[in-house]
């Protein structure tokens, strides 16, 4: 495992996953949609798009590597950290966010 690509790719995936909550909470004024929407709609079918039938489901978990879990973890931070922004932006007086 090279650290360089593995830190683009984390760095990538929090960046996007910001910028899409961001613009999710903007647009629905919610708060803390764009996390679950991760955690319970994408990792699911991204899990299960890759996920091979014959294998039960605890092996092909335990088939991903580091890489697999960091970036998935760096995701759902970037959704998270979009969330608590905008709420600091609402208390801080900016309406229109």
């Amino acid at each position: 495992m090279q650290f360089i690509p593995v830190l683009v790719l984390m760095v990538l995936f929090f960046v996007m996953m910001f910028g899409i909550g961001f613009i999710l909470n903007m647009l629905m004024k919610t708060t803390w949609f764009p996390s679950y929407l991760f955690v319970i709609v994408i990792l699911p079918i991204v899990v299960y798009s890759l996920w091979d039938q014959t294998v039960p489901l605890t092996s092909h978990l335990g088939s991903f590597q580091i890489v697999d879990y960091l970036t998935g973890v760096a995701g759902l931070a970037g959704a998270v950290i979009s969330g608590w922004a905008i709420r600091k932006l609402r208390l801080g007086g900016y309406k229109m966010f």
